[in-house]
């Protein structure tokens, strides 16, 4: 909430007059930080709205005092609430969180552009690459079929893209053991960005941001001609 919290500090110090929507998802009650302090700075916002939603609400939480609705955070509630599609959107959260958020967002038709992103992962690390050990060397997967080939040039490994069986080329990575970077697996925190030493890939989903040029986000890409890829 932090980041946010901050923009919204500064929002009401300058008495601003601009339309400002605060969406928040917590838990309940007790996971939700600040509470106090937004509700008492939304009050200074002449056109400010909030919405807040908990997922699993206690027995004592109070609707319409603590929180607004009950659930996630959802396409309605975005349409309820009436929020622009014009609107400059920031957004912080965990790495699900958010890559549900930009799906959802995109579909109402927000610009990629407005979104304004700063990831927050409090999980345990998961990015093979760096930390732990690999238990196996590389090797080519269980099944490798005739299709689009897909070079790991550091690993020495040359295998084939079967679209019934990977949906990203992470996916044929982790089946080849390869070691590679990763955390959201949607395009979001750019983890798992490598260096795309020849050849083409699509996306699906689209990446939030794209990756600097001559590199490729394997988590949610697939090949469109034979790829060689730094890992």
């Amino acid at each position: 909430m932090t980041p946010v919290l901050a923009m919204l500090y500064a929002l009401a110090d300058s008495k601003s007059a601009r339309q400002v929507f605060w969406v928040y998802q917590a838990r309940d009650r007790q996971h939700h930080p600040f509470a106090e302090d937004v509700r008492r700075l939304m009050r200074t916002l002449p056109d400010g709205r909030s919405y807040v939603s908990y997922s699993q609400p206690g027995l004592n939480d109070r609707l319409r005092e603590d929180f607004d609705g009950a659930g996630h955070l959802s396409r309605s509630v975005f349409e309820q609430l009436g929020v622009p599609t014009a609107a400059d959107v920031y957004l912080c959260g965990p790495p699900p969180f958010m890559a549900a958020m930009k799906e959802m967002l995109a579909a109402l038709g927000f610009a990629r552009e407005r979104l304004h992103v700063e990831l927050f992962n409090g999980s345990e690390s998961m990015m093979p690459g760096v930390i732990g050990t690999v238990t196996r060397p590389p090797h080519l997967p269980p099944h490798d079929g005739t299709g689009t080939l897909v070079s790991f040039a550091r690993s020495g490994i040359a295998a084939h893209w079967d679209a019934t069986t990977y949906q990203s080329l992470l996916e044929l990575a982790e089946a080849c053991d390869v070691p590679v970077r990763w955390s959201c697996r949607a395009g979001v925190c750019h983890n798992c960005e490598s260096g795309l030493v020849s050849g083409a890939v699509a996306y699906a989903p689209e990446p939030l941001d794209q990756p600097a040029g001559g590199n490729v986000l394997v988590c949610c890409s697939q090949p469109v001609r034979d790829v060689v890829i730094d890992l």
